[in-house]
Parts: C-alpha cells; sequence; structure tokens
C-alpha cells in the first residue's frame, strides 16, 4: 500500500521550515550585530568521534596536571550529556589576528614574549558579554531555552567548529579557518531550537608540517596529537611550581602563552589583524621590558594586569616565567634584579632565580654568592641550589 503525505502534514513541514530559516537568519544577524566574524550551525551529535579522542589524550595522560579535563570527560565528549534537551549549537568566531608576525620578538633577548591572545582584554569576559546579549534576544525571539559557553565550561568548541564549517582542526589541534588562518576566538550557543544546519570544513592542511617543526618543545607526538606536559603554553600558565630543566632554555624569553605553531601555519596569510579595540595588543604588553617585569610585587601585578588573562596564574607563577627569560637572555643587567628574587617570600620564586643567577653568572662569581647565603629549607629552593651544583 503506498503511503502518501496529506496537506496538513506538508504543511506542518515547511511551516517548520520556515520558522528553522527565519530563526537561523536571525541569528546570523545578531551575531554580525555583536562584532562576530563567523556564526554557524551544527548539531549536538555532530562529533562522534570526539570520546574515543578525548580518551586517548586522557590515557598518555597528555593532558598532565590539568585534571578537571579527565574530571569532565564525560560532559566534555558529549554535548547531549552537559544538556540533553539541546537539538542546536551555534558557534561564533572572533578574529584576533596580530598585526605581525609575533616570532619576532625571540631575538629581542631584553623583552618578554606574551601570547597574542593575551595582550589585552581578557577574551573569557569580551565574548560572553556578546554572546549573553545573543542569547537574550535569540531566547525572546524563539520562545526556547539557551545557554552560552566559552572555553570555560565542558564544551569542546574545536570539534564542533569543525563540524559546524569555521574551519578543521589543524595538525597543531587547534582551529584554522580559510579566512582567518589561526587566529580565531571561540564562543557557543547550546539551543532547544532547531536551526539550518551548515556543512562541516574539510581538512585542508595537506602535506604542510610547518606547525609541527616549529614547536621549540617537540610537544607534538604525532599530527594531530598535543602532549601538553611539553607545551610552551601549559608550562607557563597551567603548570604549577618549578618548570623542568629540560624546557627552560627551549622557553626563550615566553613568559605568557607561545603562538609558534600558530604563527607557522601558511593559512595566516589570508588574515586580517583583529578589528575589535578589546582584542587588539596593549602597546605595553606589545614588548614588555623582562627588567620591569621582574619589579612586580603582587599589587603591582594585579594593577598591571588588570583585566588581562594573565592575572589569573598569580604573581608568582609569572615572576617565575620572567626569570626563566632573564636567565635565557644571556644578559648580566638582570643580575641583580635576580639576587633580589632569591629572597622572595615565594618559594617558587627563588627557586627560579637561583637558576637565573646560574645562568648570568660567572662560576666564581655564582660560588661566591651561594656561600655568602644562608639555606633555605624550601624542598622547592633546596632542589634548585643541588642543581645548580651546591650543596
Amino acid at each position: 500500500m503506498r503511503t502518501s503525505i496529506s496537506s496538513a502534514d506538508k504543511a506542518g513541514d515547511d511551516k517548520a521550515l520556515r520558522r528553522r530559516e527565519k530563526l537561523t537568519a536571525f541569528i546570523r544577524e545578531e551575531a554580525t550585530a555583536q562584532g562576530f566574524d563567523l556564526c554557524r550551525i551544527t548539531l549536538p551529535t555532530s562529533i562522534p568521534r570526539a570520546p574515543e579522542r578525548l580518551s586517548v589524550f586522557l590515557d598518555d595522560s597528555h593532558h598532565g596536571t590539568m585534571d578537571w579535563m579527565a574530571e569532565t570527560k564525560e560532559r566534555r565528549a558529549d554535548p547531549k550529556t552537559l544538556w540533553s534537551e539541546v537539538r542546536s549549537i551555534v558557534i561564533f568566531g572572533l578574529n584576533y589576528g596580530p598585526e605581525e608576525d609575533p616570532r619576532y620578538l625571540q631575538s629581542m633577548k631584553d623583552k618578554a614574549a606574551i601570547s597574542v591572545y593575551a595582550r589585552n582584554r581578557d577574551y573569557h569576559d569580551v565574548i560572553k558579554g556578546r554572546l549573553k546579549e545573543i542569547a537574550t534576544r535569540f531566547a525572546a525571539r524563539a520562545g526556547e531555552d539557551v545557554k552560552v559557553f566559552v572555553d570555560t565550561a565542558p564544551v569542546m568548541e574545536k570539534p564542533l567548529a569543525e563540524a559546524a564549517g569555521l574551519g578543521w582542526q589543524g595538525k597543531h589541534t587547534n582551529l584554522v579557518s580559510r579566512s582567518h588562518g589561526s587566529w580565531l576566538f571561540l564562543g557557543s550557543l547550546f539551543t532547544t531550537a532547531e536551526l539550518l544546519i551548515d556543512s562541516p570544513e574539510k581538512d585542508h592542511c595537506g602535506s604542510c608540517r610547518a606547525c609541527l617543526d616549529a614547536c621549540p618543545t617537540a610537544a607534538f607526538p604525532a599530527a594531530y596529537r598535543l602532549d601538553a606536559r611539553r607545551c610552551i603554553s601549559y608550562l607557563t600558565i597551567e603548570h604549577k611550581g618549578p618548570i623542568d630543566l629540560e624546557f627552560r632554555p627551549l622557553i626563550g624569553n615566553r613568559i605568557y602563552g607561545c603562538d609558534d605553531c600558530l604563527s607557522a601555519c601558511p593559512w595566516n596569510k589570508f588574515a586580517a589583524s583583529a578589528s575589535e579595540m578589546k582584542l587588539k595588543a596593549r602597546e605595553d604588553l606589545k614588548e614588555p621590558s623582562i627588567a620591569f617585569l621582574l619589579t612586580l610585587d603582587d599589587p603591582a601585578f594585579r594593577t598591571f594586569f588588570s583585566g588581562s588573562p594573565v592575572k589569573r596564574i598569580g604573581r608568582d607563577r609569572f615572576i617565575r616565567n620572567v626569570l626563566i627569560a632573564a636567565g635565557n637572555s644571556g644578559d648580566r643587567q638582570f643580575i641583580a634584579q635576580c639576587r633580589l628574587l632569591a629572597d622572595d617570600a615565594s618559594p617558587t620564586v627563588r627557586g627560579m632565580a637561583v637558576w637565573a643567577l646560574k645562568q648570568l653568572m660567572d662560576d666564581g662569581a655564582f660560588a661566591a654568592f651561594a656561600r655568602g647565603r644562608t639555606a633555605d629549607n624550601d624542598p622547592e629552593v633546596r632542589r634548585e641550589w643541588q642543581m645548580a651544583g651546591v650543596d
């Protein structure tokens, strides 16, 4: 028996389609009005391989000390687990491209390099405020529930962005866009509304391995796989306590994050610099002086980095990173400041000051400095002295 579609069913389907079209058009218009460069839509079921990939990453301990990744594994791997009612996921992209290749700073030994994304306002605040505006207007128009996320929630935004067609996850595991290269901030809006779904983007990396070869610490065990424990961004931001000796010389003057694999991507030739003023680099964060940064106590650190994502790692971890940059500079002008920091209240700072002085002073001067010291009972600092050849 042949089944026919009633005119009422067809009318209902047409009405539902028109509603999806109108709501999709509305949210794209809102995205443009809020300054987003890209806005595309996918289904919550669009990343079926994500759970397996996440499991491999965690099983190999490539997440380092980021225990929250394992703790939120189930919710992170499946958007439906995070929110069972979600029907559509809207991914937004905001360009933060720099005006020049940030790697030029690596040759300026008296300067410190801060990752491009952290040279002005915290992007979480910038994007979330705009997403909330969109969400409020969309919920009122659609009569549907919405939730917005910007990086801090257990949402796998890069696989979702690939599924939505904003770009593809390159061999460095970051998103690459044909129009914006590697410089995109991502945010997402989950909704119970049914919207028109975009096609996923294809992988356009080909045989290129520029990003893999650019990594100073060989943090990529294979293409499309990252061992965060070797990544300078992880070491300078997420990792607490002393940084392994193996990595200190390789960090160079990078004191917060690293852009090398992003900068090396050939697709950046199509990227424009950021137009959003809150994401353009502050002048005093483009080429900050190591000498100045070494003077920051906790109040000065908090004031100088007010509104910046740098502030979240705290002054002690930050000065630890700056001391590594000072030690790697080979510039003896930093010896006096490093000697002062060898008496800092923080053992993390004191320990790294010992390492920096060992790099900057000749053997005789360092030995004389060591003889004049009172023994430090903190295990972290004692370990640094021992590694420097002082019992």
